[in-house]
């Protein structure tokens, strides 16, 4: 019954983000919906990837290697997204896992990734989190500091930056947080924009976002 009705929730997520791209004037198709899979096992997710969605994000290394490489050997065309803090001591096994990480934020995690996917001869898509609230227990770069940081990362360390990645502030309207991050991202260059999730998604798309990270809209609350 419970994954009837994740297919279902899915279905309605979906509807929903098509609904705002046309009310944003936006293409068809062009918000990727992330399916965020983290505390649900394997069970939870097979029958979301046997309807055909293949975008998922996971907030720890340690979790999703205990879940998905059995998956991405079962079904191809995976695309999964790191969307927790990365430790740097991790970063070798998010490398080698991980294909997209968005959670790029400081300087040891840019040279650790850097690292790695030169010794694995692995590309990984990289988004730099910005902290659009400058909440002190919330990761991320600062607003002010995003510029310098992206050309760090690409002058200093080599990577290429596709976008940004926010979490805005649970008890804040998102609206100016979402504004924040596509201007900084215009000003910036920087196309791919990460932001909104179960509760803003709609609102995100509205100020741009081009991926959305829905968890409990999809798999139901979480223990």
């Amino acid at each position: 019954m419970e994954q009837n009705s994740a297919l279902a929730r899915l279905e309605q997520v979906t509807e929903k983000i098509a609904a705002a791209e046309r009310q944003a004037e936006r293409d068809p198709g062009s918000v990727t919906l992330v399916a965020v899979s983290k505390t649900f096992d394997a069970d939870a997710i097979r029958p979301v990837l046997q309807d055909g969605h293949r975008v998922f994000g996971e907030n720890r290394v340690q979790e999703a290697q205990g879940k998905w490489p059995e998956l991405k050997s079962a079904f191809d065309g995976i695309e999964l997204h790191l969307i927790g803090p990365l430790q740097s001591n991790k970063a070798k096994e998010a490398v080698a896992l991980f294909d997209v990480i968005e959670t790029i934020d400081r300087e040891k995690i840019a040279a650790a990734v850097a690292a790695e996917m030169k010794r694995q001869n692995r590309s990984v898509k990289l988004l730099v989190q910005i902290n659009t609230g400058l909440e002190t227990q919330k990761a991320g770069v600062a607003p002010e500091e995003a510029e310098a940081f992206v050309a760090s990362c690409r002058k200093r360390h080599g990577l290429t930056i596709s976008g940004l990645m926010c979490i805005p502030p649970f008890d804040q309207n998102p609206g100016p947080h979402f504004a924040l991050l596509e201007k900084l991202g215009r000003r910036l260059e920087l196309p791919e924009l990460s932001m909104g999730m179960s509760g803003d998604y709609e609102t995100a798309i509205a100020f741009g976002a081009t991926s959305v990270r829905v968890g409990s809209a999809i798999f139901g609350s979480r223990d």
